[in-house]
């Protein structure tokens, strides 16, 4: 035996093996108790006999196939149900979410503006407008300080004018009441030497 029929018949030997192991193994994996149902309707179609343009199938095949068919679709409807039921969940779920989002949102809003905004007289105000009554409310005020502290500062010149005018008035008055009474006293002399005059005559 020469080297070269023995490689060639070694390599005819691991040739027919791979095929042999390739078709145990698509063997194995077309079958009709595993496998997706379209591997077992391939199988049923490579084991099949063949009868002119028919292939003829064994019955017990057909139930299997069958039932195995059901049980798949069975499944699939309750993988359909399963993931309905979760979708109406996860919808509830995202609905009651966005509620409590919206409270939330509405929650904020009304703080931000309560933040935002300051009571008064039992009416909330925003802040600018709060500090320009405020400010308004100090203008007036002092407003009116400044019209009192006028009227003070006036009256007060009155009277300090009034004062002056009396204290002068009744020093003219003390004046001519004290020449009044010398004129008075020089009249009661006059009159006195005239009498003693008139004595003094007879």
């Amino acid at each position: 035996m020469t080297i070269k029929t023995f490689l060639t018949a070694t390599a005819l030997f691991i040739f027919s093996i791979s095929v042999a192991f390739a078709q145990e193994k698509e063997d194995k994996e077309l079958s009709l108790t595993e496998g997706s149902i379209d591997n077992q309707f391939e199988y049923i179609f490579e084991k099949a006999n063949n009868y002119q343009d028919y292939k003829v199938v064994k019955i017990n095949w057909l139930q299997l196939l069958k039932k195995n068919t059901l049980d798949s679709v069975a499944r699939l409807e309750k993988e359909l149900h399963t993931s309905e039921e979760l979708t109406s969940n996860q919808k509830s779920t995202i609905d009651n979410l966005n509620k409590e989002l919206a409270s939330t949102n509405e929650q904020l809003a009304t703080v931000t503006e309560q933040k935002d905004s300051i009571s008064f007289f039992g009416a909330l105000i925003n802040k600018p407008a709060y500090k320009g009554i405020m400010w308004g409310i100090v203008a007036l005020l002092a407003l009116i300080l400044g019209f009192f502290v006028y009227k003070y500062k006036n009256a007060n010149t009155v009277t300090q004018e009034a004062r002056k005018s009396l204290a002068e008035l009744e020093e003219e008055y003390e004046e001519h009441r004290r020449k009044a009474l010398e004129r008075e006293q020089k009249a009661r002399r006059q009159l006195q030497d005239e009498i003693n005059k008139q004595k003094l005559a007879k």
